[in-house]
């Protein structure tokens, strides 16, 4: 392809003749590092059509510049940049300007300096990687994704790639949550109370947005989902917040000043686990007396290979008081970025304005393409092979944990994708997940899971979904051994 010609342009702060200020715009461009080696550039026609100049200009101004070795020619091929052209220019050199804003006052929020979660774009490459959120790739079934996708890009289905819905969803995707994905949680809900997100975080955001503001009170667990109090911190709302025990939250410490509070029931966020029975129900009751609404994320319930998931509070709840938050992107892949709110329709009608208002409505195609996974059965049989594969690979790690002498501090008694870990006291795992990064072995250390100044340093999370049950022994050993 061409440089297209709309690159180039009469600079009239470039003094000379046209021959030379043509030469000097193609130059620049070349040390810059606009143009790169081998690009064609366009033919001198075209150039002098759009620049409105004679045609004999641009061919001598190319002369020139063959001569100096900025371009060559291919016979009738046309002109390209040479391969022997001078190399670009630094970038400090190259920039358009200097940069006089004072952006430490210009800044109005800020959302960088949060504690993040450490997981390197390039995890793939870990010998022994124990990332969480992550999927093998092998288990996906990639030739059935492609052919939904192609079947989405049909003729009759071509409105959906092309069409601006403004603040609807797919009526097939929406068919499939309502009438398969929320009865399997005990859950029935209308249209109108369906909304399709950019993925679990972003059904948090919207629901803080709507429901938070200055003057109101979240409650959240502790540890729990980093991402989730920066989205919290975002709103400018009060946080408490409740340590979790080894059944998880504790309703009874639940105070009277709470508006909405923020849990992970089926598997809480790290410690995998359950919310019981007594729990739930109490939980719904403390809302109850105090007027507070919940936030149910009910991620990875689909992982349940141990034992049948309990009951979603959302199933449970009789008043609407309970927000439900799912996603497909764990069970699928987490790239999908594709979930989910149900709540009462006067929230979803908030929920759904906002979204309009910065993104209008997930693509269009992409949530064609999910149904048609979805609907044609592609995804129960990925979510089961992807249970047998988990539960292999759990009894393989935790038998490698006890025989390595490593603490468990908890565990999802129904399944899951991971272990949290607790390291001898005194340990700071983010220094040894440091340590491990040089022997290829990668984990999670705890400490941006917890809320407050005062963040333990001993925790850490071991994940099973992306690294293969061959090497779970060997990297647990390598584990056990920066430990010692």
């Amino acid at each position: 392809m061409a440089i297209p010609v709309e690159s180039f342009f009469l600079d009239p702060d470039i003094q000379g003749t046209l021959q030379s200020r043509i030469q000097q715009i193609i130059a620049a461009g070349i040390l810059s590092g606009r143009f790169v080696k081998g690009e064609k550039l366009p033919s001198s026609r075209k150039l002098a059509d759009h620049l409105g100049i004679s045609r004999i200009t641009v061919t001598l101004a190319y002369t020139e510049l063959i001569s100096n070795d900025y371009l060559n020619s291919k016979g009738r091929s046309g002109y390209y940049v040479s391969q022997n052209a001078p190399e670009p220019l630094d970038i400090k050199e190259n920039k358009q300007g200097e940069d006089r804003i004072d952006w430490s006052k210009a800044i109005g929020q800020r959302f960088s300096e949060n504690i993040q979660m450490e997981k390197p774009i390039d995890w793939a490459s870990y010998k022994y990687c124990f990332i969480y959120g992550q999927t093998d790739p092998t288990l996906f079934d990639h030739a059935n994704w492609r052919l939904c996708a192609l079947q989405a890009l049909g003729t009759k289905d071509f409105t959906t790639l092309t069409a601006d819905y403004f603040d609807q969803d797919d009526p097939q995707l929406i068919e499939f949550i309502a009438r398969n994905t929320l009865p399997r949680r005990g859950i029935v809900a209308g249209a109108d109370e369906i909304l399709v997100t950019l993925g679990a975080q972003n059904a948090l955001w919207l629901a803080t947005q709507v429901l938070l503001t200055q003057r109101r009170t979240a409650v959240i667990e502790n540890p729990s989902y980093p991402a989730l109090r920066d989205i919290l911190g975002q709103s400018r709302c009060q946080i408490m917040t409740i340590d979790v025990d080894d059944l998880g939250l504790q309703p009874d410490f639940i105070t009277d000043q709470a508006n909405v509070i923020f849990t992970t029931p089926s598997h809480q966020c790290p410690t995998a686990s359950t919310l019981p029975m007594d729990r739930r129900r109490a939980l719904l009751q403390k809302a109850q007396e105090i007027d507070a609404l919940i936030v149910e994320d009910d991620y990875e319930f689909e992982m349940s290979f141990l034992a049948t998931p309990s009951p979603a509070l959302k199933s449970l709840d009789r008043d609407g008081r309970v927000i439900y938050v799912g996603s497909f992107s764990k069970s699928l892949f987490p790239g999908l970025r594709l979930g989910y709110l149900v709540g009462s329709a006067p929230f979803i009608k908030e929920a759904r304005a906002l979204r309009a208002s910065v993104l209008r409505h997930p693509p269009g195609h992409l949530q064609r393409t999910a149904a048609y996974f979805l609907g044609l059965g592609h995804y129960d049989a990925l979510v089961g092979r992807l249970g047998r594969t988990y539960q292999k690979r759990r009894q393989i790690m935790e038998a490698a944990i006890v025989n390595s002498g490593l603490q468990i501090a908890g565990k999802g008694s129904h399944g899951g994708s991971s272990f949290w870990m607790r390291a001898p006291s005194g340990t700071d795992t983010q220094k040894l997940a440091m340590r491990l990064k040089s022997k290829s072995t990668f984990i999670e250390h705890g400490k941006p899971f917890f809320f407050g100044s005062e963040r333990p340093s001993e925790y850490y999370r071991l994940a099973y979904s992306s690294i293969p049950a061959n090497k779970i022994e060997q990297g647990i050993e390598i584990i056990a051994q920066a430990l010692d």
